[in-house]
């Protein structure tokens, strides 16, 4: 239950510019129209990488947050 909440309330932190040129490293499919980031619009940025990758909402704030680690 708790990491749904997680889920829910996920917000994009640090710099994106660099985490999306890491994503897009990894998944070839995304293009930089699919990881454009507009402030306030997580959600929407979040969907549009569910869409293109064909992942659920929690695959995906995975995949973010193990790029920012690695």
């Amino acid at each position: 239950m708790e990491t749904n909440l997680k889920n829910e309330n996920f917000t994009i932190s640090g710099d994106w510019t660099s985490q999306s040129k890491k994503l897009k490293e990894k998944y070839s499919l995304l293009k930089d129209s699919d990881l454009q980031f507009d402030s306030g619009q997580d959600n929407a940025l979040i969907a549009r990488i569910e869409n293109k990758l064909s992942k659920n909402r929690a695959e995906v704030i995975e995949m973010i947050t193990r790029n920012v680690i690695s």
